[in-house]
């Protein structure tokens, strides 16, 4: 395919990819059809849809959407001992993972607990002290003074604690890839067991309690039982999908997007709080879950107190509620300084080592294991490859990893396990978690470097730019960018419509902070469009379009509204430029 407009190699060294004529053909159609604007045609046939379609999905309905819940394994048997439990008034626990889809997960329960009058204790493990997931003594502890242990985001690889947990029954509600075999436990709800067909791999924790809590509801109406309210439990769901990078397609689109309006509502008092200390300003958006609320949930269980995210999100309290949002975007700071601080020196060693392999890795003594997994996502943005960052205590290691797209690195961490190379590991396609001897770090990066390899990860290029389509300047209004947000919302699976701008003027440009760069460009014919570029002057974008000297670009980014002084306006986000 020829490249679009002749971009073979842009300024961030991208080949820019247009629509197919094919594709060309079918959003005329479209247009035809139904009458929408030509831009929105071009990202829904993108997205695979129809004409028929397009209806459902600018407007999808949960109804339609949400999956039976007992389409999954287990789950009526997960149901009815929970229920079993509300009502003899027995003693429950949640044992929860310490990032937001665990926080979320245990949030969930214990919102819908306390609706039917029920108390629950939340344990959430330390990450240094613990690790991921149940322990022996933890699940020891809690069987001696609880019936049912439900244990969420976490424990389906956890065959060896859930059988210490005697004289308490175990349920299981997790996303994580499982093993050949499951643990002891009464039941084990995970879409993405081996024995699932994997129609629902896409759900993260979250998710999987909330069908629960369907069935459960289902299961009391059967008994003229009226259950807790769930659509006001979805901004919840909501969070987890987006913080977890769960692919925003089928459900999960809905459940976002129906979660997004509750949230607005602003009536789950933790999130309200964490809103204001990040300085929310407007309705939130995907991008507001994914970087601004979510990194303050996790940084309690990164370098804080495990359980605070849980607590926030679940706590109906005003005055815990502003308490720990602000003690979380504390920990939110800290954690950024110690986060810039392992990148550059894990990104120095990563580059020694190369960059070009199947996988980029780095280790080293004191790396704090609360930042890992958030490193090893920038190494894999930076170089397009399975990244992992390990921190050493002693003579033992624990790393996380992170993926790119079509490359299993849960899989192959798993495997790792099983061949004793690692002391436990596990995850999902794109994150996995793990625990290395020292004396075994090069044999284990190795050979999981080679399992990588056999995936292709080490023929994955500087990623293509995919663009929906050419725009000029005069035709982007506020009207044309609510039109486009109809498909969203956008994210991991769902990238948000990139359009590209031809043969452009850039008449204003300017540095913004240290590293940012806000420009204005026309075509000449109509008023200048505004655009920001992120991080510019970290790369080469910055100082090409800084210094532009009068020439001409073609250039790329995503549509959005600059809300600013109660005034909305068009503005792109520029994310890549060529000469023209």
């Amino acid at each position: 395919m020829t490249a679009f407009l002749g971009v073979e190699k842009s300024a961030t060294g991208r080949r820019w990819v247009g629509p197919t004529v094919e594709a060309d053909r079918l959003a005329e159609a479209m247009v035809q059809e139904t009458g929408l604007p030509m831009a929105l045609a071009r990202v829904l046939v993108a997205r695979g849809v129809v004409p028929a379609e397009a209806p459902g999905f600018l407007e999808p309905q949960l109804r339609d959407l949400l999956p039976d819940p007992r389409k999954l394994k287990d789950m009526e048997a997960a149901a009815g001992r929970f229920l079993r439990a509300v009502k003899g008034r027995e003693r429950i626990a949640v044992f929860a993972d310490y990032d937001v889809d665990g926080g979320s997960s245990a949030a969930l329960l214990i919102i819908w607990l306390r609706a039917m009058g029920c108390k629950a204790t939340l344990y959430v493990p330390d990450r240094i002290d613990e690790g991921y997931g149940p322990n022996e003594p933890a699940m020891a502890a809690l069987a001696l003074d609880h019936d049912l242990i439900l244990c969420v985001d976490c424990g389906t690889l956890s065959h060896d604690p859930i059988a210490a947990a005697k004289g308490a029954d175990v349920v299981v509600l997790d996303h994580h890839l499982g093993a050949e075999t499951l643990p002891p436990a009464l039941a084990v709800v995970n879409p993405n067991r081996q024995d699932e067909d994997g129609s629902l791999a896409h759900l993260c924790a979250a998710s999987v309690v909330f069908l629960m809590l369907v069935e459960a509801n289902r299961q009391l109406r059967e008994d003229g039982v009226k259950g807790p309210d769930l659509m006001a439990m979805l901004d919840l769901v909501a969070l987890a999908t987006v913080a977890d990078v769960a692919p925003l397609v089928g459900v999960n689109r809905a459940l976002v997007r129906q979660g997004l309006k509750v949230m607005a509502r602003r009536e789950r008092i933790g999130l309200t709080k964490l809103a204001d200390v990040a300085r929310m300003d407007r309705a939130p958006t995907p991008y507001h879950l994914g970087f601004l609320l979510g990194p303050r949930v996790n940084a309690g269980g990164r370098i804080g107190a495990a359980d605070l995210g849980a607590r926030l999100l679940s706590t109906d309290d005003p005055h815990e509620a502003a308490a720990l949002a602000e003690r979380l975007d504390a920990l939110n700071t800290e954690r950024r300084e110690i986060e810039n601080r392992v990148r550059d020196a894990a990104l120095a060693q990563a580059e020694t080592r190369g960059l070009e392999t199947a996988l980029v890795w780095a280790a080293d003594d004191g790396w704090h294991p609360g930042v890992v997994g958030i490193v090893a996502a920038r190494l894999k943005e930076a170089t397009n490859r399975p990244a992992v960052i390990i921190g050493f205590d002693g003579d033992e290691g624990k790393g996380s990893g992170r993926s790119v797209e079509g490359v299993d690195l849960g899989a192959a961490v798993q495997r790792l396990a099983a061949e004793g190379l690692l002391i436990k590991g596990g995850g999902h396609r794109m994150a996995a978690g793990l625990t290395v001897a020292r004396d075994r770090l090069i044999a284990a990066m190795d050979r999981l470097s080679d399992l990588l390899a056999r995936q292709g990860a080490d023929r994955q290029g500087p990623r293509d730019l995919r663009l929906d389509g050419l725009l000029m300047p005069g035709a982007v209004t506020p009207g044309l960018i609510e039109e486009i947000e109809r498909a969203g919302p956008f994210g991991q699976g769902a990238p948000a419509p990139r359009f590209a701008f031809a043969d452009m003027a850039i008449t204003h440009a300017r540095r913004v902070g240290e590293n940012h760069l806000k420009i204005s460009f026309s075509d000449g014919m109509s008023a200048p469009l505004d655009a920001i570029a992120f991080g510019a002057f970290d790369g080469p974008l910055g100082p090409l379009l800084d210094s532009h000297g009068g020439m001409r670009f073609h250039l790329a980014g995503r549509l959005e509204l600059n809300h600013w002084q109660g005034r909305s306006r068009p503005q792109l986000r520029l994310e890549d430029a060529a000469r023209s």
